[in-house]
């Protein structure tokens, strides 16, 4: 348990902040599911719009830290390379 002040001031920050990452995290696998759902039906142009809303949410949430900047690019990647591959 936190004595000093500071201390308890920190674990108030540390679960504010874990909020907000979780929240972000969810939104970013909310996002690339349905890019997954989209390549799993076929439809390509649900895909391809679906990828232009994902691809931005992943490169934020990289930019806040939330995930590693080349996991995010590695992501959007390999989405965008099987959502071209749909119906090549």
């Amino acid at each position: 348990m936190a004595n000093t002040s500071s201390a308890k001031k920190a674990t108030r920050k540390i679960a504010r902040r874990t909020a907000i990452n979780k929240n972000r995290r969810s939104r970013v696998r909310n996002y690339v599911r349905k890019v997954e759902e989209a390549l799993a039906a076929g439809d390509k142009a649900a895909a391809e719009a679906a990828l232009q809303i994902a691809q931005p949410e992943l490169m934020r949430a990289a930019g806040k830290g939330v995930l590693h900047v080349n996991t995010a690019s590695r992501k959007v990647s390999r989405l965008t390379r099987r959502v071209k591959t749909l119906t090549a």
